[in-house]
C-alpha cells in the first residue's frame, strides 16, 4: 500500500493547474504538458520506487485533468450550452471522460519521468 503524500501532491496539483489552463488556452496539448509537468515534480519531491511515482503521478493528472475541464466548461457561455441538443451532451460526456483518462494517462507518465530524475539524480 502506498502512502498519499498530501503536500507534494497539492504542489504538483497547482503547477499542473497552472500550466494547464495558461497553455490550454495558448494550444490544445498545453493542459496535457502541465499534467505531465505538475505530475513529475509530485513524483521527484515524493521519491521512491515507480509504484510510488506512478501513483502520485496519476492522482495529479486526474484531479487536474478535473479541474481543468471544470474551469474550462466554465468558460462556455450559458446560452451555448441549453441550445445542444441529447447528441452534443453524450459527445461533450464523452469529451469530458476521454480527457479525464488522457489526464491519469499522463499523470501516470509523468510519474515514470520524476522518478527516473530522482535516481538519476542520486
Amino acid at each position: 500500500m502506498v502512502e498519499i503524500k498530501y503536500k507534494p501532491v497539492i504542489i504538483g496539483l497547482v503547477i499542473a493547474i497552472i500550466i494547464g489552463v495558461i497553455l490550454g488556452i495558448l494550444t490544445s496539448w498545453g493542459d496535457l504538458l502541465g499534467y505531465l509537468i505538475g505530475s513529475a515534480v509530485v513524483a521527484y519531491l515524493v521519491g521512491g520506487n515507480y509504484k510510488n511515482g506512478v501513483i502520485h503521478g496519476i492522482l495529479v493528472g486526474f484531479v487536474a485533468a478535473v479541474v481543468v475541464l471544470v474551469v474550462g466548461l466554465l468558460g462556455l457561455s450559458v446560452a451555448y450550452t441549453t441550445n445542444l441538443f441529447l447528441a452534443g451532451w453524450i459527445a461533450l460526456a464523452s469529451v469530458i471522460i476521454l480527457a479525464i483518462i488522457i489526464g491519469a494517462i499522463m499523470g501516470a507518465i509523468g510519474g515514470i519521468i520524476g522518478i527516473l530524475i530522482k535516481n538519476r539524480n542520486n
